[in-house]
């Protein structure tokens, strides 16, 4: 640091002087690497999420923060924290694996909106009109069956099929409050109604459904012989399959309601750290070039938007009758599942 000539130190006070100039020159350096960093909170399965982050990283020179969830808590974890962090946030995105939750956090003033411009050309039904989260590659809910145990047309087609006798014992999936499960839930009570959805769950668990901690445990236990059939999501039947698991799948109810499609969604946090770098990281991850990455990459997911190209091993969204259902409308059921679901099943 330079003084003006006229100044003349000399003793303790230069001393004093040099010593305030150094804390200055460090805390300026500090403040200015600190802004140079994104915090993310994400639910997507870590082998899947961080070489994405890891990409944007090498490529804005923004050091990428990130917490990741674990399966046996999928996504709830993560929300609960937010919501303990409301007032002093301290992640400034969050890349959730679902739809349901992210609107719960809008619902509770934990987001803010941000219009990327990569949302021009993604549907409408895939985005918050008021800015608050968009969706993007998308995963399915889908049978996954052990070939071995089952041909492909013994598969039941319909999810009102499972609490048929011949299925008791044989199937399995994740317990209801818990990441696409829950969504899934949620979606089922907005489709259906609470009283028919509610009888066809006391139906399933009187057909004695084998309720496991999480949809990488359903792919397990179905590649595993425990039992034949399991409800989970594209993407874990998919890792299975390219490590030669005796495991395929089929899109359920595709002569009937439609197979439910479950989106990647990313939101800005309410008066977070970083604003700039959130801005900058959401729209790196919906771009296509995201889309596309996760696409082609093992967990495999589908595009929303036609210009992507689809994963090779699944049929792409436009091919398939997806379930038509307002995502918002999902959401306000997903609270109300989980209370009857609580009681109704335990694992």
């Amino acid at each position: 640091m330079i003084f003006p000539r006229s100044i003349s130190l000399s003793g303790k006070s230069a001393v004093w002087v040099l010593t305030f100039a150094l804390i200055i020159i460090i805390l300026s350096r500090y403040t200015g690497a600190k802004s140079e960093e994104v915090v993310i909170y994400t639910s997507v399965d870590q082998v899947f999420s961080e070489p994405i982050l890891d990409r944007f990283e090498r490529r804005s020179g923004i050091k990428v923060r990130a917490v990741f969830d674990v399966e046996a808590a999928k996504t709830v974890g993560l929300i609960n924290r937010l919501l303990a962090e409301r007032k002093r946030p301290r992640a400034d995105v969050f890349w959730n694996s679902e739809v349901s939750r992210t609107i719960t956090l809008q619902n509770k003033n934990v987001l803010q909106p941000y219009f990327s411009l990569q949302r021009q050309n993604i549907p409408s039904v895939f985005k918050d009109n008021d800015g608050y989260w968009t969706g993007f590659a998308c995963r399915a809910r889908v049978f996954i069956y052990n070939t071995n145990m089952l041909k492909k047309e013994e598969v039941p087609s319909s999810m009102l099929d499972l609490i048929q006798p011949e299925w008791q014992g044989r199937f399995t999936m994740a317990y209801p409050l818990l990441g696409t499960a829950a969504t899934h839930m949620g979606a089922l009570y907005s489709h259906l109604g609470k009283e028919k959805v509610e009888e066809y769950l006391k139906k399933l668990e009187q057909n004695k459904v084998l309720i496991v901690a999480g949809n990488s445990v359903v792919r397990d236990v179905v590649a595993a012989g425990q039992v034949p059939l399991g409800l989970t999501d594209t993407d874990d039947v998919l890792v299975a399959m390219a490590r030669n698991k005796p495991v395929d799948m089929i899109f359920p109810d595709q002569e009937g309601m439609g197979t439910f499609m479950i989106p990647n969604t990313v939101a800005m946090i309410k008066d977070c750290p970083h604003p700039e770098q959130a801005k900058i990281l959401i729209d790196f991850l919906l771009s296509p070039e995201v889309e596309s990455l996760l696409a082609r990459s093992e967990s495999a997911n589908l595009p929303v938007r036609e210009s992507v190209q689809h994963p090779g091993n699944i049929p792409p969204m436009k091919a398939l009758k997806v379930l038509q259902i307002d995502y918002k409308d999902v959401a306000t059921y997903v609270p109300i599942s989980d209370n009857f679901n609580r009681r109704l099943f335990s694992y």
